[in-house]
C-alpha cells in the first residue's frame, strides 16, 4: 500500500492553495483506505502484477473521498473519523468544490489507464453513487419506505464502489469472464455487508470508536434497516417513537429508541442480513484459484461483519 498511498498524495496536489489545504486535512484524517486496499488485494488474488493497479486504487480512493466531502455537506456533519470534517473546517462551498476537483482528478487518472471497459465501469459507478445519494435525500424523513428501497440505496451509494474496486484488476488483467463475474459478485456483496454493519453500529458504538456522533442517522431522519425493523416488529409505542423521530429528524429520544431497537431484535436481524451478504462474497471467490490472496479476500468479508464484536 505504500506506493498507492504515495500516488494518492502526489495526485492530490494542485496549484490552488485551498485545495492543497483541504487535501492535507483529508490525508491527515487517516482512515482505513479500505477501498484502494481492495483493489490491491483483488489484483493479488488474480495474480495480476501491474503498476496500473496503483492508479486504479487511487481512482477509487478519490471517488470515495469526493463522495464523503459531498456527504458531509448534505448531512451537515461536523465529525468524521474522530476529527473535524472538511466542511466544518473550511466551509461548505470549499468542501463541495474540492469534492468536484477529486472527481475530475479521478477521471484524469482513468484516461491514463486507456481501457474502455474500465472507463465504462467507473462512469456507471459514479452515476449510480450520485443516484443513490439523491434517493437517500428523497427518503429522509420518510418512515414508510420499503426495505427494498433501502437496500437499493445502499447498493448504489456504497456497494457499487466496492464492486468497482474488485472488478478493476480483473478488467485490467483481461481476466476470464467467470473471474470478472466473481469479482463483481464479491465486491457488491461485501459492500452490502459493510454498509449494513455500519448502519447497525450507529446504534451500538460510542463516539470514540465510531469516529462520529452516535445516532447521526436518526438525527438526520435516515430510515435505515434497524429503524425499519422496529417499525415492522416493535411495540406500538416503539413504532410511534421511531416514526416520530424519522419524520422530525430528531435524536431527542435516542436512548429510548436504542432500547426499542434491541427489544425488537433489529440489530441482530440487520447483522444476520449482513452475514448473508458476507457469505455470498466468500462463495463468489470459488471461481478463483486457491491462493493466499483469495484467502485474504475471504477473511476481509468475514471481518466486515465481525468488527461489531
Amino acid at each position: 500500500m505504500g506506493a498507492i498511498d504515495q500516488l494518492i498524495r502526489d495526485e492530490l496536489q494542485s496549484d490552488v492553495v485551498l485545495i492543497n489545504q483541504i487535501g492535507h486535512h483529508i490525508v491527515a484524517g487517516g482512515g482505513k483506505r479500505m477501498r484502494p486496499a481492495l483493489v490491491a488485494l483483488a489484483a493479488q488474488a488474480l495474480g495480476h502484477d501491474d503498476p496500473r493497479v496503483h492508479t486504479a486504487a487511487a481512482i477509487i480512493e478519490f471517488i470515495h473521498t469526493a463522495t464523503l466531502l459531498h456527504d458531509d455537506v448534505v448531512d451537515e456533519s461536523s465529525l468524521r473519523r474522530g476529527r473535524e470534517t472538511a466542511n466544518a473546517a473550511f466551509g461548505n462551498a470549499a468542501s463541495v468544490l474540492t469534492g468536484d476537483f477529486l472527481y475530475s482528478r479521478a477521471f484524469e487518472l482513468m484516461v491514463r489507464l486507456d481501457t474502455m471497459p474500465v472507463m465504462e465501469l467507473l462512469a456507471s459507478t459514479t452515476n449510480a453513487i450520485a443516484e443513490g445519494e439523491v434517493l437517500q435525500l428523497m427518503n429522509i424523513g420518510n418512515p414508510d419506505i420499503s426495505e427494498a428501497q433501502y437496500l437499493d440505496v445502499i447498493d448504489r451509494k456504497t456497494a457499487r464502489l466496492f464492486r468497482a474496486a474488485t472488478m478493476l484488476p480483473a478488467l485490467l488483467a483481461g481476466s476470464s469472464q467467470p473471474q470478472i463475474d466473481a469479482m463483481d459478485h464479491y465486491g457488491q456483496s461485501l459492500g452490502m455487508a459493510f454498509q449494513l454493519v455500519d448502519d447497525a453500529l450507529d446504534y451500538l458504538g460510542d463516539e470514540s470508536s465510531l469516529g462520529k456522533h452516535v445516532g447521526d442517522d436518526l438525527a438526520e431522519g435516515k430510515p435505515t434497516l434497524p429503524l425499519l425493523r422496529v417499525l415492522r416488529d416493535g411495540s406500538p409505542a416503539a413504532q410511534a417513537r421511531v416514526r416520530r423521530a424519522i419524520t422530525e429528524a430528531t435524536d431527542e429520544e435516542l436512548d429510548a429508541i436504542i432500547q426499542d431497537i434491541h427489544a425488537a431484535g433489529a440489530i441482530d436481524q440487520t447483522l444476520q442480513l449482513a452475514r448473508h451478504y458476507a457469505d455470498a462474497a466468500v462463495d463468489a471467490l470459488d471461481a478463483l484459484p486457491a491462493t493466499p490472496g483469495r484467502d485474504t479476500l475471504a477473511g476481509l468479508a468475514r471481518f466486515a461483519v465481525e468488527r461489531v464484536s
